[in-house]
């Protein structure tokens, strides 16, 4: 069981619910590559989507995911409603990755967050595309997961490669120097699309 540690703290007063604040890494790809694997296997097999065509449409949702990635980010994860109120909910959203940024148990989606937001997108995305959303939709799901596992590796890990520590740099001045900057954590493509890289160069 993952407990309050002095690298992760308390975060609520009861047991139960301290306890569901915290997610170890591996449950992210645990629960949804399989999840994934069966949506693009479904839309190649029995939608009449094809092979090709499904491929197609899981590279589309993996962008697409890039993108709302940024947008989540800059609007939500980062917007601070006024009174006590917003300041609670800007920290449970967000605020507490930014305070504990070493917590290695509060860098990725919990499965109650992640499962919801699942079902939020699907409705989304299903009366655009029909049965097509399967595959766009597997996509998506697989940009998530690149995005909260390149997380968890950018605070924790040291990359090797000359594009890996850009990125590390690039997401330790979003926390470290400039939180309204820098929104992107699995790319720096949108945040140079929207001007939003900042004064610094990595």
């Amino acid at each position: 069981m993952l407990k309050a540690t002095p690298e992760s703290p308390r975060m609520f007063e009861s047991d139960f619910i301290d306890l569901f604040s915290r997610t170890h890494w591996s449950v992210v790809p645990i629960i949804w590559i399989p999840v994934s694997l069966l949506m693009l296997a479904y839309s190649a097999l029995r939608t009449g989507t094809g092979l090709l065509l499904t491929i197609g449409l899981a590279l589309v949702g993996f962008l697409v995911w890039t993108l709302v990635e940024y947008w989540l980010h800059r609007l939500f994860f980062h917007w601070q409603p006024p009174g006590k109120f917003g300041e609670r909910m800007h920290f449970l959203v967000h605020g507490v990755h930014h305070q504990w940024p070493r917590d290695k148990y509060r860098l990725v989606m919990p499965p109650a967050v992640s499962l919801t937001l699942y079902f939020v997108f699907l409705g989304l995305f299903y009366p655009m595309f029909g049965e097509k959303t399967w595959a766009f939709h597997a996509g998506f799901v697989l940009g998530y997961v690149f995005y909260d596992v390149t997380h968890y590796w950018l605070h924790h890990y040291s990359p090797k490669s000359k594009y890996g520590q850009r990125l590390k740099r690039n997401h330790m001045i979003h926390h470290f120097e400039d939180p309204d900057s820098r929104y992107c954590v699995s790319n720096m493509v949108w945040d140079r699309v929207f001007g939003t890289l900042g004064k610094r160069s990595v």
